[in-house]
């Protein structure tokens, strides 16, 4: 179904429709793409079940790892081998696992001074990928952007308050305070970055998330409310997460 602000709400069933629903996703933006794709991981742990998923047969061959490249919306300023970082996790559950190039992998480097210099080489290293300094919304940056939601309202690292929500042409911003646990500082795409893409695709399960998602969906002002994509936007949601206020589907 499609709201009058022309996002796409789907509803699965359980974890492995929504993983399954995940996949088909990614792969249509993969095949529609002439030579090299991108994507932008999330962290957290909703799309976990989906990174499982590609690393197993059939899925795992039908992904053409070689042309694929795979970026980060966000990351914790600690190092890959932490727990915490979304890229090792990436890495971790599906990236190493099926052998995807190195050179394809393009993480924060978390082993910067500090967060606003992982910020500044991240910019960069989008801007040589993308060939340009400015986004045009007829080329997309990314083919698919995977986004999640934090327990306030948050996606990813763009916390409520902030001033990095505002940002209108810096790509990518240090955050040195993370608005809720775990607290540590992250390196953050912008809004204007995350939504140079074909398609946003929100992965949201687990009935803890419900009551923040029927905020985000019915209008409340919050990070993931303001997300927006050149492309299409989609909300892929369990059954679970799905609000029962008929008006936020």
């Amino acid at each position: 179904m499609r709201s009058n602000d022309h996002r796409e709400i789907v509803v699965a069933a359980n974890d492995r429709e929504l993983a399954e629903t995940a996949a088909r996703h990614l792969l249509a933006r993969v095949n529609e793409a002439t030579g090299r794709a991108a994507v932008c991981l999330t962290g957290g742990s909703s799309p976990q079940e989906f990174y499982r998923l590609l690393a197993e047969q059939p899925w795992r061959s039908e992904v053409p790892w070689q042309r694929v490249h795979w970026f980060v919306g966000d990351d914790r300023f600690v190092p890959e081998t932490d727990s915490l970082s979304n890229m090792g996790t990436a890495r971790r559950i599906f990236l190493d696992r099926v052998g995807a190039p190195r050179g394809n992998i393009h993480a924060v480097a978390t082993d910067a001074n500090y967060p606003e210099a992982a910020a500044r080489f991240y910019e960069e290293e989008l801007k040589r990928f993308y060939g340009s300094d400015r986004l045009d919304p007829a080329r997309p940056l990314f083919d698919l952007v995977l986004m999640g939601v934090g327990g306030d309202g948050h996606t990813a690292s763009l916390f409520p308050h902030s001033p990095a929500l505002e940002e209108k042409s810096r790509w990518v911003v240090g955050i040195a305070k993370a608005g809720m646990e775990p607290f540590v500082p992250r390196v953050s795409l912008t809004f204007p970055a995350l939504g140079s893409t074909r398609e946003m695709l929100f992965i949201v399960n687990g009935a803890e998330k419900r009551d923040i998602l029927r905020r985000v969906l019915t209008g409340e002002d919050l990070p993931a409310g303001r997300a927006h994509a050149d492309g299409d936007l989609v909300w892929l949601l369990d059954r679970a997460a799905a609000p029962e206020d008929d008006r936020a589907l």
